[in-house]
């Protein structure tokens, strides 16, 4: 099952109101992205650490509507 580019990019930006976010869908078929979230939470943070709060923020949808995600986290 794909979910909507629209409510994949609405669910990241209301778990990182403060974020600048990038999400591309990568084949077109709406069950495949690539998201980079640069966010000052991140600072500090190892990067297994910034993926898990990627990963808890989209957990109602990992693995059902959303087969793929790659990410890439920065703090400015």
């Amino acid at each position: 099952m794909a979910i909507a580019f629209d409510k994949l990019q609405k669910i990241l930006q209301n778990s990182f109101p403060n974020a600048n976010i990038e999400l591309v869908d990568l084949v077109g078929d709406s069950d495949h992205y690539s998201v980079t979230i640069i966010d000052k939470i991140f600072a500090n943070k190892s990067r297994v650490e910034q993926h898990k709060m990627v990963n808890l923020a989209l957990k109602e949808i990992l693995g059902d509507e959303l087969h793929a995600l790659q990410i890439k986290t920065l703090s400015p």
